[in-house]
C-alpha cells in the first residue's frame, strides 16, 4: 500500500515519518503539488492538502481513495472521483482538532484587533504612551458568527465567556443553538445581523453556492468600523471588494488566516495593509491537530485496506477502483 502526500513537507517540525508507526507496512511519499500527476504510480491513496484534484489527476492514477489530512475537500473533484470509483474522504473537524485550533486562532485574531496589539506594541517601542490606543471589550459586544458547524460551535463556546452579545448564521437556523448563542438566523437574515454586528467571524463551509459570500454588499451590510475575520475559506470573500471596505474604514480592521490563493503573495495588498492581521493559513496547525488527526486519518486508511468503506466519505461510488489490497492491515 502506498500513500501518496501531495506536498513536501506539512509544516515546521512535522517530521516526515509521523505516520510511520500508525500505518505499518505501508509506503509514504510526498512530492511538489507541480509534480502530482508524474508520481501517483503505484500510489493507493492520495492526500491531497491544499492541491487540486481534479479530473486529469483522478484518470492519470490508479488510486481509489483521495482522503484529506483534515476536512476542506472544496479543491477535490468529488463527481469526478465518483465517476472514477474513487473514494473521497476527509477527518472530521470535532474529531481530528481541526475545529478546537481553528477556533483558538479566531479568538486570538479579534481580542488582538479589539485591543489593537499591533499599535500598542508599536507605542512602547517607540516610547510613545500618550498615544497608546483605546482598545474595544468584548463585554457587551456583538459578534456574528457565520457558519455554525465545528468551528464556529467552537469559537462560540470560547467566545461566551468573554461577555459578547453572540449571534450566529447557518444554512438551518432551526437546529438547536449551541449554549451561549442568544440567536441563529438563516442565511436570508445575514444582512440584518451584520448590521448588529460589532465583529464578524467568517466559519462557514466553502462550497459551489456560497463563494464570494463576502461581498461588497455584506461589507457594506455591517455596521461602520466592524471588525471582519476570516478562518474559513479565502473564496468565500470577495478580497478586492474587503481592501475597498479597509481603505473606506467601514470594515474597521481584519484578521485572515486564508486566501483566495494559496500560498498568498507577500506583497498582497491585504496581507501589507496596517489594519490587517495576516496569518499563513495556520489555524490548523498545532500538535494536537496533527496528533488526533493522525491517528484517526491512518485508521481509516486501514479501514480501506482491508476493503471496507472508508468512514466519513462525501461519496458513495457504484464501485471502487483500487487495486485487490495486498495485505489486511
Amino acid at each position: 500500500m502506498k500513500l501518496l502526500f501531495a506536498r513536501e513537507r506539512l509544516g515546521d517540525g512535522v517530521p516526515a515519518d509521523f505516520l510511520g508507526s500508525l500505518l505499518p507496512g505501508w509506503e509514504i511519499a510526498t512530492c511538489p503539488p507541480d509534480r502530482l500527476t508524474d508520481s501517483l504510480d503505484g500510489v493507493t491513496a492520495v492526500c491531497p492538502l491544499g492541491t487540486k484534484i481534479g479530473a486529469d489527476v483522478l484518470s492519470a492514477g490508479k488510486f481509489g481513495l483521495v482522503h484529506q489530512f483534515g476536512v476542506g475537500l472544496d479543491r477535490v473533484d468529488v463527481a469526478a472521483a465518483t465517476e472514477l470509483g474513487v473514494w473521497v474522504a476527509r477527518v472530521p473537524g470535532d474529531i481530528g482538532g481541526n475545529a478546537d485550533s481553528v477556533a483558538e486562532l479566531a479568538v486570538l485574531e479579534l481580542l488582538a484587533l479589539s485591543r489593537r496589539l499591533d499599535e500598542s506594541r508599536a507605542a512602547l517601542a517607540t516610547g510613545s504612551w500618550a498615544d497608546r490606543p483605546a482598545g474595544r471589550s468584548l463585554v457587551d459586544a456583538t459578534v456574528v458568527i457565520v457558519g455554525l458547524g465545528a468551528i464556529g460551535t467552537g469559537v462560540a463556546r470560547r467566545l461566551a465567556p468573554f461577555g459578547p452579545r453572540l449571534l450566529a448564521v447557518r444554512e438551518h437556523p432551526d437546529k438547536p443553538a449551541p449554549a451561549g448563542v442568544d440567536a441563529v438566523a438563516g442565511p436570508d437574515r445575514l444582512h440584518e445581523l451584520l448590521a448588529q454586528a460589532d465583529a464578524v467571524v467568517c466559519c462557514a463551509m466553502l462550497h459551489n453556492g456560497n463563494a464570494g459570500l463576502f461581498s461588497a454588499a455584506e461589507f457594506a451590510a455591517m455596521k461602520p468600523g466592524a471588525l471582519f475575520i476570516n478562518v474559513a475559506r479565502g473564496g468565500l470573500v470577495d478580497e478586492p471588494a474587503l481592501l475597498a471596505a479597509l481603505d473606506a474604514g467601514q470594515v474597521g480592521a481584519a484578521g485572515l488566516d486564508v486566501f483566495a490563493r494559496e500560498p498568498v503573495d507577500p506583497e498582497n495588498a491585504l496581507v501589507r495593509h496596517p489594519r490587517v492581521l495576516a496569518t499563513p493559513h495556520v489555524g490548523w496547525h498545532t500538535g494536537l491537530m496533527f496528533r488526533r488527526t493522525s491517528e484517526v486519518f491512518a485508521a481509516n486508511l486501514r479501514r480501506f485496506a482491508r476493503g471496507e468503506d472508508p468512514r466519513w466519505a462525501v461519496n458513495s461510488p457504484a464501485f471502487r477502483r483500487s487495486p485487490q489490497p495486498e495485505c489486511l492491515m
